[in-house]
C-alpha cells in the first residue's frame, strides 16, 4: 500500500501526466500501476519532449520515412501506438475501477483550435483509430472546443475537457457535457458507456498572481488564488451534479464528469512540493502531475481529505485580488490564450522535429 491508494480510499484518483515510449517499455509505466497509479494524459509538449529528445523513437521514424510516411503520418502513428500501448498496460485498472479510471488522454491536433468540424472530425478519427474503451480524447475547453465535446460525448466518446481555468468556463464545460448526454441518450446510446473529466488548471494561476502580488509588496495573499479557485470549481461541480438538471441522466447510468486538477507541479521552490496535492484531495476528482510531484506524493504525501472547504472564503481571497486591481477571470482568460499557443507551438516544433530525423535517418 502507497500513498496512492490512500489518496484512492478518499476518492481522488492520481494519473500521471507524462508519455513516452521508454517509459512503456522499461516497465516503469506497470510499476508505477502497482504502486496506485489510476491514469495517464498527454499533451503535445509531452510528446515533443518524449520524441525530440529521445532515439526511442529513431528506428519506427526512419521505418515510415522510407515508405513515404508523410511527418503528420509518423506524429500520428507514434503518438497512437504509445496512447494504445499505455492503455493496454492500464486495462486491469480499467477493469478493477468498473470503468471509473484507467483511461489514457490523446489531445486533437491543437492546429485545429479554431475549426469546430475539424476538430469534431479529427476527435471522432483518433477515438475510432486508438480503439480502446479506455482512451480519452483531450479538446481544449474553447468556444469552439466546447461544440466538439457537446457533438463528441453525443456520439459516445469519451472527452478530457482541458485548459480550463476559470469557474465560469467550467461551468460551459459542465453544460457541454450534459447537452452532449442528453443527445447521446436521445438517438438511443449508451449515457453509461462514456466517461469524461474536467481539466482544471492550476499552479499556472498563482504563478501569474505572485508575480503581480510581489510588484505590490502584498505577500499575505499569494498561494492563495489558485487553490480558492479550485474550490469554486469544486462547489460548482457538486451544485451541478446534485441538480435536477443531471437527475434524470444519472438515473439512466450517465456518470459523473469528474474535476481533474492539472498543472500541480509546484512552480514556486518556497512551496510545498505537493502543495497542490495536499490541498485538493476531494472525492470524485483526479489529480494528474508530473514524475518529480509524483515522486514526491509517494515520498511524502498526505491523504487527508480537505475539500470542500468554505466556498465563502474562498469568493473572500477572489474579491480581496479584485480590490488589488487583479482580476482572476481576466488573468484566467489569458492563461487560456497563452495555454493555446504554447500546446500550438510544442505541435509545430514535434513536426519540425520528426521532419528533421525523417530526413537524416532515411539518407544513411
Amino acid at each position: 500500500m502507497t500513498k496512492l491508494h490512500d489518496i484512492a480510499k478518499s476518492g481522488q484518483s492520481i494519473w500521471i501526466d507524462n508519455i513516452s515510449r521508454s517509459m512503456i517499455a522499461s516497465g516503469k509505466l506497470k510499476s508505477l500501476i502497482d504502486q496506485g497509479l489510476r491514469g495517464q494524459t498527454s499533451n503535445p509538449t509531452i510528446f515533443k519532449q518524449a520524441i525530440s529528445q529521445s532515439s526511442d523513437y529513431d528506428v519506427k521514424i526512419q521505418q515510415m520515412a522510407e515508405v513515404g510516411k508523410s511527418t503528420f503520418e509518423i506524429y500520428d502513428e507514434l503518438t497512437i501506438k504509445d496512447v494504445q500501448d499505455a492503455a493496454d498496460v492500464f486495462k486491469g485498472v480499467y477493469q478493477e475501477t468498473k470503468g471509473l479510471d484507467g483511461y489514457v488522454s490523446l489531445e486533437i491536433n491543437p492546429k485545429l483550435g479554431n475549426e469546430l468540424e475539424a476538430q469534431f472530425k479529427e476527435g471522432l478519427r483518433l477515438w475510432q483509430k486508438l480503439n480502446r474503451p479506455n482512451v480519452m480524447i483531450k479538446v481544449p475547453a474553447t468556444k469552439n472546443g466546447l461544440g466538439v465535446v457537446e457533438g463528441l460525448i453525443a456520439r459516445g466518446v469519451n472527452v478530457n475537457v482541458t485548459l480550463i481555468f476559470s469557474a465560469e468556463q467550467y461551468q460551459q464545460v459542465v453544460w457541454a457535457y450534459m447537452k452532449g448526454l442528453n443527445q447521446l441518450a436521445k438517438s438511443g446510446g449508451d449515457v453509461k458507456k462514456v466517461r469524461s473529466v474536467a481539466s482544471v488548471f492550476v499552479s499556472r494561476i498563482d504563478a501569474a498572481i505572485d508575480k503581480k502580488l510581489d510588484a505590490q509588496d502584498q505577500g499575505a495573499l499569494k498561494g492563495k488564488a489558485a487553490v480558492a479557485n479550485c474550490e469554486i470549481v469544486y462547489h460548482k461541480f457538486q451544485k451541478s451534479f446534485s441538480g435536477t438538471e443531471f437527475k434524470i441522466l444519472k438515473e439512466n447510468g450517465a456518470h459523473l464528469q469528474r474535476v481533474l486538477w492539472a498543472s500541480t507541479g509546484t512552480k514556486d521552490p518556497n512551496y510545498s512540493d505537493i502543495k497542490y496535492v495536499t490541498e485538493l484531495i476531494a472525492a470524485d476528482t483526479v489529480n494528474t502531475m508530473p514524475d518529480k510531484t509524483l515522486d514526491a506524493v509517494l515520498d511524502h504525501g498526505i491523504s487527508n481529505v480537505v475539500m470542500p472547504g468554505s466556498v465563502s472564503d474562498a469568493q473572500k481571497i477572489i474579491e480581496q485580488l479584485r480590490g488589488l486591481g487583479i482580476d482572476v477571470g481576466m488573468i484566467c482568460n489569458q492563461l487560456l490564450d497563452d495555454g493555446l499557443i504554447s500546446f500550438e507551438k510544442s505541435f509545430e516544433e514535434l513536426t519540425v522535429s520528426i521532419e528533421e530525423k525523417s530526413k537524416r535517418l532515411s539518407v544513411k
